[in-house]
């Protein structure tokens, strides 16, 4: 069977640019990388293939070749052959795209081209924890003390994973180089040796109290500072507090996701609240003061004459505290609702009717709304 086209490989046009052929290789190398498809042999045969058209239209002069004689541009005797693989470094082309970190780095294993990870350092996982407080915790800042598990240094070995007086021995699998190698034809890989995890030596006797790991599971207890505003979903990151690496690694963190549980006062917009409160109809025909409950405390809100139900006033400074905000806060937004009586005395209705009757020449809409409340 022939060669599938190197444009169709990789998914591009006959006249696209280099940047083009550049993103679209990258796409297809970690699609069908085999370190994220293990034991697939047709995604180690595309990776193959991707790589190789890459590494014919990524070169102009190669490219131009490609373009006037095909496949056979590069076949044994062909014109142009003579420096296909001539001191070629293959994952070239991967750096090229990857930058000098190296293909495998990106993926997490040891480099191509012979440079493998041989410290076997590994950073600790980085862990999460759910914390819920109220609004008016929110509203103030508040200290938690949590309580959580994670993997710990192994106090006995150090961390060191061996057991006291042992000493390490050289992996069997990798020969102590610390990686595995595959080659097929022109084309080679290199990765960490999954029994050594790149050290390249083995512990003789690991230690008891850790099985040879290096760390032990715990429970740990610490203290968590919510500041003052803080919203719902928030992160709060602690460094150091996560899971011990492995081999001397970093010590992951710990995030602190916050959420903030509904309150029944309030509703939160921003660093807003929102709240509805009841007046009199007369408070709102006449106008008057009121008393509004706030997260802290309670204050005066002035309703003036002529008030409609459902007007909305804003308390500037009664909200939340703006977080970093030195002392800034929200506002508190009051909707007003008329409270009115669901029975009245034959006084107070005739009471009523009377003073429709007078305000029946400047329209009435209020009272006429409220006779049909009651009819």
């Amino acid at each position: 069977m022939g060669k599938s086209d190197y444009y169709d490989i990789l998914g591009v046009q006959k006249d696209a640019s280099a940047e083009d052929i550049k993103k679209a290789y990258r796409k297809m190398a970690i699609k069908y990388h085999p370190d994220k498809n293990h034991g697939d042999k047709s995604a180690e045969e595309k990776f193959k293939e991707v790589a190789e058209a890459y590494e014919v239209l990524s070169d102009a002069n190669k490219r131009a070749a490609y373009d006037r004689y095909g496949h056979g541009a590069f076949e044994r005797g062909g014109s142009q052959s003579s420096d296909w693989g001539a001191g070629h470094d293959p994952f070239d082309v991967f750096r090229e795209v990857f930058g000098g970190g190296g293909f495998g780095d990106f993926f997490g294993f040891g480099d191509f081209g012979g440079h493998a990870r041989q410290s076997g350092k590994r950073a600790g996982s980085d862990l999460r924890y759910n914390l819920s407080i109220t609004l008016a915790e929110a509203f103030g800042g508040v200290e938690k003390t949590i309580k959580y598990s994670r993997n710990v240094t192994c106090e006995k070995c150090g961390g060191s994973g061996a057991a006291p007086g042992s000493k390490k021995i050289t992996c069997k699998t990798c020969g102590g180089s610390g990686i595995l190698s595959m080659r097929q034809g022109f084309f080679s890989m290199q990765q960490t040796c999954p029994d050594c995890r790149g050290v390249g030596t083995r512990i003789e006797t690991p230690c008891a109290h850790c099985g040879g790991t290096g760390r032990v599971r715990d429970s740990c207890t610490t203290k968590v500072k919510i500041p003052a505003g803080i919203f719902d979903g928030a992160n709060l990151r602690m460094r150091g507090a996560g899971e011990a690496g492995t081999n001397g690694g970093a010590t992951g963190d710990l995030y602190v996701v916050v959420y903030v549980s509904e309150d029944k006062r309030f509703e939160r917009h921003q660093n807003d609240l929102h709240c509805s409160q009841k007046i009199s109809f007369t408070t709102a025909a006449l106008g008057g003061e009121i008393s509004v409950e706030t997260i802290d405390g309670s204050a005066n809100l002035k309703i003036p004459a002529g008030t409609q139900s459902g007007t909305t006033f804003r308390m500037k400074g009664y909200g939340m505290p703006l977080m970093n905000g030195n002392g800034s806060r929200g506002s508190q937004c009051v909707k007003v609702l008329i409270d009115v009586p669901t029975k009245l005395s034959k006084e107070q209705r005739e009471k009523l009717l009377e003073f429709e009757k007078l305000c029946a020449q400047k329209g009435g809409g209020f009272f006429q709304k409220l006779r049909e409340k009651f009819e």
